[in-house]
């Protein structure tokens, strides 16, 4: 769950958003050594009045100057790869579950069962209890076994829409007439919290998605009561 004036990205809930966070602090460090870089080389160019003709004219500097961003680029992108390859893997799921975006909520359908599916509406503010977050929280979550590969699959029946959670490192589009599907692990239990990341209409700030990651005993009772519910 992000706070306040937080700089960073949230704590990672599964492998791949792990992945993802190391990526990101390899890019970023990549970055800042180029910038420190260039900052150095123009501060010196500026403030210096000797010169040398070793630096106007030399060919060593230019081959430098173009083979180190060539092997700094590879350095970015074999890692983005692997990442990439990673995102795409579902590997024998444990569980599948479609959602479907509406204007302006979801609905979950557990296709394992014959009978447990539900819709997930936002809880209006004046409904909200002690503890639980404007705009954020739902009616239903959608509950899963922990430590149990979890694959979705997203469409939408109206217009665009995306499903998103960022903690588990988890965003597919959900496009009218198209099955598209991911798959997530959650590394530890918890509640994690995301939102519509496709401009969909007036309500589209108001669709939140909340997954909750229980220990499997936990998840069976669940379903076991959802079952008697409906």
């Amino acid at each position: 769950m992000a706070h306040p004036s937080q700089l960073g990205l949230q704590d990672a809930a599964s492998p791949v958003m792990e992945e993802l966070l190391h990526f990101h602090d390899h890019a970023l460090m990549i970055v800042l050594l180029i910038s420190v870089l260039v900052l150095y080389i123009i501060v010196s160019m500026v403030s210096t009045k000797l010169t040398d003709k070793y630096i106007l004219d030399s060919q060593e500097i230019e081959i430098v100057w173009t083979i180190l961003p060539a092997v700094i680029l590879i350095m970015i992108a074999l890692p983005s790869l692997r990442i990439l390859y990673l995102m795409d893997e579902i590997n024998d799921p444990h569980l599948t579950i479609k959602a479907m975006g509406h204007q302006w909520y979801w609905s979950y359908e557990y296709t394992d069962y014959e009978d447990l599916g539900f819709d997930s509406y936002m809880v209006p503010t004046q409904d909200l209890t002690p503890g639980q977050f404007r705009l954020l929280e739902t009616d239903h979550r959608m509950v899963i076994p922990m430590e149990s590969p979890i694959r979705v699959l997203v469409s939408a029946e109206d217009v665009l829409h995306s499903w998103a959670v960022p903690a588990l490192g988890v965003k597919m589009d959900a496009v009218p007439g198209r099955l598209n599907q991911t798959a997530f692990i959650a590394s530890r239990p918890g509640v994690f919290y995301g939102q519509c990341s496709e401009i969909c209409g007036a309500n589209h700030s108001f669709m939140p998605i909340v997954v909750e990651a229980v220990p499997l005993e936990h998840f069976e009772n669940w379903s076991s009561l959802m079952l008697e519910d409906a």
